[in-house]
């Protein structure tokens, strides 16, 4: 039975509010929907600061899609962090209003909520109507939810698609990630780096917390060895990760050249990139969205469920790591036991192996 036969609901709203690589994982199950439900009204609730994701700097949230907001007809924007901070605040009150009101005026048919939290349920009970997961990442999200299935597949984007499947009452194809192409963005990146010459090779040393920290030294051992190889290694860093980026830089011998971006430029980057090096982190999942080649350093996250998906990738995790979510600050013991050589090597497959 063809898609416009089906009853599947004429308004949605994806609930997932951060953060970036959780993001990115589920944006081809809500690109899914938008392939199969062309005419379908989307809206998406999310942070303030991964919204560039969905929809360019200075471009309107809602209204006709275009190329700078591609996926959704509307992008609902929170700041759950502040909202944490101060939780009593008349501000926090108002903003968390206006949320409420702004959604109940959208009168979504659907709520999905793709992050599976207590406060993600929280905002998807303001549709008509929520779907979430059986078993959520937060039990109590649970009690929000006026339909609950058993997610299918091994990886997240497999399990996020199965909720888009369940929403559209019917099997979907899987399709690519579309994120918004903004030609300011491409412009600064191309000014950056375009006249540079060489074939990019993008290296990610942050990390969510310190287990899945790799240590800076190797690399910028990484780096150096990589340069003389003919490619340029830029050495991608974000807010607070500014003396990391030095120490790497000063440590490689300058042959690791930081560059900092905001979400849109990190997007038009990796685009221009021939192969991302970094842990478990949201650039490293943006560049496998990208089909970039991925050399993915793991520590305590499962790479079945958490890595990287869709590209030509290496995933590089030691037996002597064990799953963990827990946001430990110490190094990995099996993290630490992945040496330099190994990055490199699976750094120059894929390099051999990719057609740039």
């Amino acid at each position: 039975m063809s898609a416009d036969a089906r009853r599947a609901p004429e308004s949605v709203l994806a609930v997932r509010l951060g953060a970036m690589g959780d993001l990115i994982h589920t944006i081809p199950a809500v690109a899914a929907l938008r392939n199969a439900f062309p005419e379908m009204r989307i809206g998406w609730v999310i942070e303030q600061r991964w919204s560039e994701l969905l929809c360019a700097a200075g471009t309107p949230l809602s209204g006709p899609r275009c190329a700078l907001r591609p996926l959704v007809d509307c992008v609902h924007v929170v700041d759950t962090k502040r909202w944490r901070k101060s939780p009593f605040s008349f501000d926090t009150r108002r903003q968390m209003g206006t949320i409420r009101r702004e959604l109940k005026d959208d009168r979504y048919e659907l709520a999905i909520d793709f992050q599976g939290a207590v406060k993600s349920g929280i905002v998807s009970r303001f549709a008509r109507a929520t779907l979430g997961m059986q078993n959520p990442r937060e039990t109590p999200a649970r009690w929000f939810y006026d339909r609950r299935i058993v997610t299918k597949g091994t990886h997240v984007v497999e399990q996020y698609h199965s909720l888009a499947e369940a929403a559209a009452e019917m099997p979907l194809p899987v399709v690519p990630a579309e994120f918004p192409h903004d030609d300011v963005a491409e412009e600064t990146i191309a000014r950056k780096v375009d006249a540079a010459g060489r074939d990019l090779v993008l290296i990610n040393p942050g990390a969510g917390w310190g287990a899945k920290q790799w240590p800076t030294e190797r690399y910028a051992e990484v780096a150096r060895a990589l340069a003389t190889e003919g490619v340029l290694p830029l050495l991608n860093f974000g807010p607070g990760e500014e003396n990391l980026a030095k120490t790497i830089e000063s440590v490689s011998g300058g042959k690791a050249h930081p560059v900092s971006c905001s979400i849109a430029e990190l997007v038009a980057l990796t685009r221009r990139t021939r192969l991302f090096i970094g842990g478990d982190t949201g650039p490293l999942h943006l560049a496998a969205a990208l089909r970039v080649p991925v050399v993915a350093i793991f520590g305590p996250t499962d790479p079945a469920r958490n890595g990287p998906y869709g590209t030509k990738s290496i995933v590089l995790r030691n037996p002597a790591s064990r799953t963990s979510l827990s946001h430990i600050s110490d190094p990995d013991p099996g993290l630490l036991k992945i040496k330099p050589e190994e990055v490199i090597t699976a750094a120059r497959a894929l390099l051999e192996g990719s057609d740039g």
